[in-house]
């Protein structure tokens, strides 16, 4: 593990954000580490400092404006945008949609940095795409500071992360000998 990467999971670590013991995951498999990025948007010198460690990856790419999926990304996002000195807006969710409101514009041809905070699977990060396209802006870049999706994920545009975390899960009735000796707790997303 390179200097950033142990900078990064310390930051985690010390916020709350990565813990160790026994989980039960939303989809009810079970894990021995549980990350919850929200914890360390908590402490803005904190996410100042992810972004921060972050920009490199995002320097080389001549972007317009800012955008990020509510909630999650929203302070990750406007920290990069502030970093970046380039205007930030928002996508929302609205009847289990995301959509630009608020009077938000991205005007033809403008380049769009989509910034996330954890991408998993890459649903919101593929919805605030396709939006950023609707309107003819073009996403140069999708940046997260925690890719999960054990390098899975693929958009159109190149993606960024600054670290990559996959944990190992298991089924409830098969669970490694150390695990099973630990109490279950359920965190919550």
């Amino acid at each position: 593990m390179n200097p950033v990467q142990e900078e990064v999971l310390g930051i985690f670590r010390e916020s709350g954000a990565l813990l160790s013991g026994h989980f039960i995951l939303r989809s009810g498999l079970r894990s021995a580490h549980f990350f919850q990025c929200a914890q360390v948007c908590q402490y803005l010198d904190k996410v100042t400092r992810l972004v921060e460690l972050l920009l490199p990856k995002l320097k080389e790419h001549k972007v317009d404006v800012v955008l990020a999926p509510a909630m999650g990304g929203l302070v990750v996002g406007q920290e990069v945008a502030r970093q970046l000195n380039k205007r930030f807006i928002f996508v929302e969710k609205e009847n289990d949609k995301l959509v630009l409101r608020r009077n938000f514009k991205i005007a033809p041809g403008e380049r769009v940095l989509v910034v996330e905070d954890v991408v998993t699977r890459g649903g919101r990060m593929q919805e605030a795409i396709d939006i950023v396209k609707a309107c003819g802006g073009v996403p140069v870049l999708a940046a997260a500071l925690v890719d999960r999706s054990e390098g899975k994920t693929k958009f159109e545009c190149p993606f960024v992360s600054l670290l990559e975390l996959s944990f190992p899960t298991y089924s409830p009735d098969a669970l490694p000998p150390e695990l099973a000796k630990l109490p279950a707790i359920k965190p919550g997303s």
